[in-house]
C-alpha cells in the first residue's frame, strides 16, 4: 500500500481525516531578527516555559532553544559598559578665605596603572584590581574601533 492510500482513502463510512497540500518552492520559514528577539525575550519572561511559547508560535521547542543559545552567545560578545558620568568641576570661590600654608603641586598626581594603553590619541587606564571580564571588555572595544 502507497502513502497516498494510507492518507487519502478511508473507509466509506469515515472521511479523510487530514490532507495538506504545499505550495511554492517549499523552503522553511523565515523569520525577521526582531520577531525572534520578541519571541525569545517572550521566553525568558517569568512563568513562561519554552513549550508553550514554542507552541504558540508554531515552533518546536528545540528550535526556540537554538535562538535562545545564539542570543546568549551573542550577548556573551558584546562588551558591557556603564555610561560614564562627567560632573563639572566646582568653580573656584571668588575671595580665598585663608592663604594656603604651602604652595599647592602643578599638575595632578596620576595612581600606578597596571595597564595603560594609547590608541589613536585616546588613553586607557586600567587600575590595579580589574577583573579580567572589564580587562577583555576593554581590550575587545579597542579593537572594534579600530
Amino acid at each position: 500500500m502507497t502513502i497516498s492510500e494510507l492518507t487519502l482513502k478511508s473507509r466509506a463510512e469515515e472521511p479523510v481525516r487530514r490532507f495538506e497540500v504545499f505550495t511554492g518552492a517549499g523552503r522553511r520559514r523565515e523569520w525577521a531578527p526582531e520577531e525572534k528577539a520578541r519571541i525569545v525575550a517572550e521566553s525568558f519572561e517569568a512563568g513562561a516555559t519554552v513549550s508553550d511559547v514554542a507552541r504558540r508560535h508554531a515552533l518546536s521547542p528545540q528550535q526556540l532553544f537554538t535562538w535562545r543559545r545564539e542570543a546568549r552567545k551573542a550577548s556573551e560578545m558584546i562588551p558591557a559598559f556603564v555610561p560614564a558620568v562627567v560632573t563639572p568641576e566646582p568653580a573656584p570661590a571668588s575671595e580665598p578665605s585663608a592663604p594656603p600654608s604651602r604652595p599647592k603641586r602643578r599638575g595632578r598626581q596620576r595612581r600606578a596603572a597596571a595597564i595603560e594603553v594609547d590608541v589613536a590619541g585616546v588613553r586607557v587606564m586600567i587600575e590595579n584590581g580589574a577583573s579580567p571580564a572589564t580587562i577583555a571588555a576593554v581590550i575587545g572595544a579597542l579593537k572594534a574601533g579600530s
